[in-house]
């Protein structure tokens, strides 16, 4: 019976993992899932069955390539409800994109990443897109600056002793730089992550203080200077804060 049972867990834990692959591309073939997971053609040709009867991934016909199905969707509906920031800070998300007229972002901390739960994007021709649902490093961008330097200390140091971060990655600097982020009230970055991309970044608190999140604005580097950015930051620290108002 114990056997049985961490077989059966063994078996969910691998759908999962076949379903998390569509966090990082729209479309998979079979052949790419499997490998992806580790797991042989067959077994995932068993699993993508299951999955595509139950309405949580489709195969289109003409490519055999596999997508995420509606059931998918009727799972995340439930999600948004009162307490969900990515559907409360999108009204005030898209009047700082009218207002800035760059790509505005939201992100929370989960675990040691942060992961993009609202994006409103840039009109302009020549923009940064960012797709929701990505999961980035904490140790670099403006966002994740501001999600570890307005940490409360003892989170922030374990953040900080990170293994995972490059080997090579000056910690002591990083700290003292905190200090200046949180002196400040926003963080910046120019090509960190991305090349030719920039951002700057505030916190979200909510009511009773806790930091919720990092709204960010980015853009095109050669666009949105570190000049901009300064001069921008009031504008996003005043839509950091009438986001966390609206939150517990």
């Amino acid at each position: 019976m114990a056997e049985d049972g961490k077989s059966t867990v063994r078996a969910v834990e691998r759908a999962l993992d076949i379903l998390l692959c569509f966090t990082a591309k729209k479309e998979w073939a079979m052949t790419e899932i499997a490998d992806n997971v580790g797991l042989h053609k067959s077994t995932v040709h068993r699993m993508l069955s299951t999955l595509e009867e139950r309405g949580f991934v489709v195969r289109d016909p003409a490519s055999e390539r596999y997508r995420l199905g509606l059931r998918i969707w009727e799972l995340s509906a439930n999600m948004s409800g009162a307490d969900d920031p990515a559907v409360i800070g999108l009204p005030e998300m898209e009047r700082l994109r009218d207002m800035l007229g760059e790509t505005i972002s939201l992100y929370l901390r989960d675990g040691n990443e942060r992961i993009r739960i609202q994006a409103v994007q840039s009109v302009q021709a020549i923009r940064r897109v960012a797709p929701i649902g990505v999961r980035l490093p904490l140790y670099v961008g403006a966002s994740s600056k501001v999600l570890i330097a307005f940490e409360e200390p003892t989170k922030r140091e374990e953040l900080l002793l990170d293994p995972s971060w490059p080997s090579n990655f000056d910690r002591q600097l990083y700290r003292e730089q905190l200090e200046d982020w949180c002196r400040l009230g926003y963080a910046t970055s120019v090509e960190e992550r991305e090349q030719g991309a920039a951002a700057v970044a505030a916190p979200v608190f909510s009511r009773t203080g806790k930091l919720v999140a990092a709204l960010s604005v980015s853009g095109p580097a050669n666009r949105f200077t570190q000049e901009i950015m300064r001069s921008q930051a009031p504008a996003v620290m005043e839509a950091s804060r009438r986001l966390g108002v609206m939150l517990k």
